[in-house]
């Protein structure tokens, strides 16, 4: 399951609605991103997350579903975030649910490497009489090669 929302987003509520009654998950993995107060060294009092509607979900949907073929999940769930955030504010949440930890661990890492890199978002950060665009990092190209 994949959504990209402008509302934030209740873990345990998500986390629930995926494992509740199940008996085929052994290991569940959650990530939370969160907007930080700080980029680069720079001050950040808020953020703007845009995104391409259609190709966006596409995407997080191709996503989420090569983590469940290549890791063998039993459940996952992608939510994004859009629109005005502050510092503290949730961005985005993945859930990997796996037979064992392994899978569950590299699937959630899988996802959100991929999802930093090929994921038609764009940031926008604002602070102390600053804005500007967010650019690509190599960090999170050379973190998603390595799954190639």
């Amino acid at each position: 399951m994949i959504r990209v929302q402008q509302e934030p987003f209740d873990v345990g509520k998500e986390l629930a609605a995926l494992t509740v009654g199940r008996s085929d998950i052994g290991a569940t993995v959650t990530f939370t991103g969160q907007v930080r107060d700080f980029s680069d060294g720079a001050d950040v009092q808020k953020m703007t997350l845009e995104h391409y509607p259609g190709m966006t979900e596409k995407e997080l949907a191709r996503i989420e579903a090569e983590a469940v073929r290549r890791f063998g999940l039993t459940a996952s769930l992608i939510v994004h975030r859009v629109g005005e955030l502050t510092p503290g504010d949730p961005i985005v949440l993945v859930i990997a649910c796996a037979p064992h930890r392994g899978q569950a661990f590299d699937a959630a890492r899988f996802m959100m490497d991929f999802l930093k890199t090929d994921a038609p978002f764009w940031k926008k950060e604002q602070g102390a009489g600053r804005e500007g665009w967010v650019e690509a990092r190599e960090e999170d190209d050379a973190a998603r090669d390595k799954w190639k």
